[in-house]
């Protein structure tokens, strides 16, 4: 009956997806309530904001991009895999900044249309670098800017200019940032680029176990789709390698960010949630398409209940 449910892309789908999130997101903050003040409490709704928009927004993208065909899967497994790791909602900087990297993924998949490509091009620079000022290692996305320059614009030598252009733009909001903080552009940069590689932070239980269950969904996603990227239209396998990229990419963010906690494996929910509306899509009988989604989505309620009430 889910799986059913998500077939076709309804409203009720949307409000679903939606209520369950700020359902999810009320709790998880009222079990993690410290002092409060108005700032606190207008952040906390911006993230929830933030966070309820992007649902519309990546169904937004991969519709319009033909990314998947006409479901409502993405949503709905971007929420379970949330869900899954409910300590996301508590972190404002990258909720943020995945919200830029979205906005940048919807200029880029839209490259393939070639309408105003520099237009595009410098919006998701742009973008792409404003994520770098809440979590730094986002700079990683300028590998697709230069990708989808080399795919489709590469002819004309200004294309391979326009993130040097939007990075100007940036530096001068940071350079006056760093004014007004009283910070140098040394101090910021020692703070921003710290690498990490190590994987034995956590002490949850549930957590340790729900990221190996999300390496194996990821595993079996990611897999999928590369055997059967070759049957897709031809047309459309330049945006299917962007979405794989960017999951290489954010996979690429998680290992070397500071402070190993599951926050950073955020930015692959969106193009790991494409991977999964494909295979799902490709799975012939509906039972199975039930059991897949059912499982996907119990697994997740139940790490969210486990880290919950523990």
């Amino acid at each position: 009956m889910l799986a059913s449910l998500f077939s076709k892309t309804k409203p009720i789908n949307y409000i679903l997806v939606s209520v369950l999130l700020g359902l999810a997101f009320v709790l998880f903050q009222f079990m993690h309530l410290e002092a409060t003040s108005v700032y606190s409490l207008l952040k906390t709704v911006g993230v929830l904001g933030i966070l309820v928009f992007t649902v519309f927004l990546i169904q937004f993208i991969v519709l319009r991009n033909r990314l998947v065909s006409d479901n409502a899967y993405v949503p709905l497994l971007f929420l379970s895999f949330i869900l899954m790791f409910p300590n996301i909602m508590l972190n404002a900087r990258l909720v943020v900044a995945n919200f830029f990297i979205l906005l940048a993924l919807r200029r880029l998949y839209s490259l393939h249309s070639l309408k105003n490509p520099q237009e595009k091009l410098f919006d998701a620079s742009l973008w792409i670098l404003i994520a770098t000022l809440f979590h730094f290692w986002s700079v990683f996305y300028i590998v697709l800017i230069f990708y989808a320059v080399a795919s489709y614009v590469s002819r004309d030598y200004k294309n391979w200019l326009i993130p040097f252009i939007a990075l100007f733009v940036v530096f001068i909001f940071l350079s006056v940032y760093l004014i007004l903080v009283d910070e140098t552009y040394l101090e910021w940069i020692q703070t921003k680029t710290v690498i990490s590689f190590d994987f034995t932070q956590f002490d949850n239980l549930f957590i340790n176990l729900a990221l190996a269950v999300f390496a194996s969904i990821a595993l079996l996603f990611f897999f999928a789709e590369l055997i059967h990227f070759k049957k897709k239209q031809f047309n459309l396998q330049s945006s299917y390698k962007k979405v794989i990229l960017s999951f290489i990419i954010a996979v690429a963010i998680y290992i070397v960010s500071n402070g190993k906690n599951e926050g950073s494996l955020l930015f692959t929910f969106f193009p790991l949630a494409i991977l999964g509306s494909n295979y799902i899509e490709m799975v012939p009988q509906n039972w199975r398409k039930e059991a897949i989604v059912y499982s996907v989505f119990g697994i997740a309620v139940f790490f969210f209940v486990s880290q919950l009430i523990l």
